[in-house]
């Protein structure tokens, strides 16, 4: 659809300057340059460890065997008198490329399991889940053994079998941190204006899971040493006469009480290293967006062909209907889980013409958001939507949808959803979500794009739109994120702006100045809007048009400047009732609204109880 854009508003920095602000890298922190240290050491040793420790590692002085330690021998001598302490920086090199080897192995293998599984439907997705669950109930070092005498016994079987074995559980995170991220707004929203299922998976959930992947990645190369060093124990890890850390951790074990340099030394290689993985991690956790920049990167040129594709594809000719949108018969059900479903719309009818706007009113869990966003297509399975009637300016939004009907829909319909938090993706910056539309259907280039990102800034007044392009989501107010919602949804051309609760949570001043935003862009582009809200005043003194819904019916449509006056069903009734004037007696409670209202449920359908119905409504807001 249209600007699918997420849309955020903030006033409170209105009319104050921006201050400068420097971006310093949290490389550039004590643990950002420790890891960095530590990894060009371990890099190092790895690299020039064999050919300047090789000859005191191999050199035999029985003389000196199980010799304690000492200036000459720091880490003291093995069974025939090698330095321990060469020795150790020569398996620097085997125990780095076996730990890297297995740790990439189980966190690749699980990541593919487990962002495959979370983009199958939900019979094959639940039938490979339990095949990892059940794997996952055997205990870990059964599978390892079981897979290293399938392998044999050397360094790559124990390679593979540690690899393998740790699939499941990295199966089990990735497939619940990426089933949470693809119920994000944001996912929704970059599926209706054409991003396929390989470019939502690489620009909106790899990097709001690289986190948690990467700091799981430090922990599980932390394992894998310890888990060699395990095998090399039983004798089914390294084989002489290669040793790595674990093996020779194996040897100084059996003389701890004699030279006990002889098993901390290796030990201490393998602290120092798991710290320097988690330091490393730690480092990449804290830049959102970053951790998987090379996978994204990658993508870019299969991304490009298919923006030329849909670039050359023919534009539509607009239909000539009187209305911009229209649903008739609207109705939305959801499965109840025993093989039934539960309705939530009911026969709901809904039209918007070009430059008006229409509100829908109602108390929680009457319908509106549903409605609205059956109305911009946006509602996916398990909804079930069937209408005599879904269209949007002559697309018919319940046939089949081609690549130009697609491209139409994502520039000509803005939403603004309800909360900021979930509808911008926290992995992006601000400029990169405003630049999606205008690149990916507009066809601009990425400086053309920019510049519409600016100017969508600047006209929902964000001081300093420019620089302010390159701040995530988290680094601004919770009203700026709604203001930078709005600027998204203006990126595009849209014909039909849907704003669902917009206002919700902010005080009357920047309620006000939202308001503004809104009616500006309207009057600017003459895009027609759907505005929802839970307060009724609000609505009658923005909109054009009311629709007061209750149990998923709309019950009453009025004239918004004649609301009291037209007003006849007890329901809407009651809603005015709640609104305090000058002549009001402030001595009394507000009214409530009764609960022995006629109710629009038919015999024997389930509806789910509206959400706050026994709380008393404050001056201006019906719960």
């Amino acid at each position: 659809m249209t600007t699918v854009a997420p849309v955020a508003l903030d006033a409170t920095t209105i009319g104050f300057p921006a201050a400068k602000r420097r971006r310093r890298s949290r490389w550039i922190s004590l643990t950002g340059i420790v890891a960095i240290v530590g990894l060009a050491a371990l890099v190092t040793i790895a690299i020039v460890g064999p050919s300047v420790w090789s000859e005191a590692a191999t050199a035999r002085n029985i003389a000196d065997r199980w010799a304690t330690a000492s200036a000459e021998h720091p880490f003291g001598t093995d069974d025939i008198g090698r330095d321990i302490l060469a020795r150790v920086m020569v398996a620097t090199r085997l125990s780095l490329l076996l730990t890297a080897g297995a740790t990439a192995i189980l966190i690749g293998g699980g990541l593919l399991i487990g962002l495959t599984a979370a983009m199958l439907p939900r019979h094959a997705r639940r039938a490979l889940i339990w095949v990892m669950d059940m794997l996952l109930a055997f205990p870990w070092l059964l599978l390892v053994l079981f897979f290293s005498v399938i392998w044999n016994v050397s360094a790559i079987g124990a390679m593979l079998a540690i690899g393998l074995a740790g699939i499941p559980s990295i199966t089990r995170l990735v497939y619940n941190m990426a089933s949470s991220v693809t119920d994000q707004d944001y996912v929704r929203a970059a599926r209706v204006i054409g991003i396929g299922p390989l470019g939502v998976m690489v620009r909106h959930i790899l990097p709001n899971i690289a986190g948690p992947l990467l700091v799981q990645s430090a922990a599980a190369a932390s394992t894998t040493l310890l888990s060699f060093a395990g095998l090399s124990f039983l004798g089914l890890g390294v084989q002489a006469p290669e040793y790595d850390w674990g093996r020779l951790l194996d040897e100084g074990l059996g003389h701890l009480y004699t030279n006990p340099m002889a098993a901390i030394g290796p030990g201490i290689a393998v602290v120092f290293a798991a710290l320097v993985f988690t330091m490393i991690a730690e480092t990449l956790g804290d830049q959102p967006g970053q951790g998987l920049r090379a996978v994204a990167k990658a993508t870019r040129a299969a991304t490009r062909a298919r923006r030329a594709a849909r670039r050359s594809a023919p534009q539509p000719t607009p239909g000539a209907a009187a209305s911009l949108a229209e649903v008739r018969g609207l109705r939305i059900s959801f499965p109840d889980g025993d093989g039934g479903v539960i309705e939530r719309v009911r026969g709901v009818d809904l039209r918007v013409a070009p430059g008006e706007v229409v509100g829908i009113v109602g108390e929680s869990g009457s319908g509106k958001s549903l409605t609205a966003m059956a109305l911009a297509g946006l509602l996916e399975p398990p909804a079930i939507v069937e209408a005599e009637v879904r269209r949007f300016d002559g697309v018919d939004l319940d046939g089949r949808i081609g690549p130009a009907e697609r491209k139409r829909l994502g520039v000509e319909i803005g939403v603004i959803f309800q909360d900021p938090l979930t509808s911008l993706n926290p992995a992006l910056t601000i400029g990169r979500q405003l630049t999606e539309v205008p690149r990916q259907h507009l066809g601009m280039s990425r400086e053309d794009a920019r510049k519409r990102a600016v100017e969508g800034l600047g006209a929902v007044g964000i001081p300093d739109p420019a620089e302010r392009l390159g701040d995530y989501p988290h680094q601004f107010s919770g009203g700026m994120r709604q203001r930078a919602m709005i600027g998204m949804a203006l990126t595009g051309e849209p014909r039909l702006i849907i704003a669902d609760e917009p206002t919700t949570a902010l005080d009357v001043t920047v309620q006000q100045q939202v308001l503004s935003v809104l009616r500006r862009a309207q009057l600017d582009t003459g895009a027609g809007i759907v505005f929802i809200s839970h307060d009724i005043a609000l609505v009658s003194g923005f909109c054009d048009r009311v629709i007061v819904m209750k149990d998923g019916r709309v019950v009453e449509e009025l004239e918004a400047e004649h609301i009291k006056e037209q007003a006849k069903h007890p329901y809407t009734k009651g809603l005015i009732a709640c609104l305090p004037d000058m002549r009001t007696d402030r001595t009394q409670p507000l009214p409530v609204i009764r609960e022995i209202l006629p109710s629009a449920e038919p015999a024997g359908q389930r509806v789910p109880e509206p959400e706050g119905s026994a709380e008393r409504p404050r001056a201006g807001a019906v719960r």
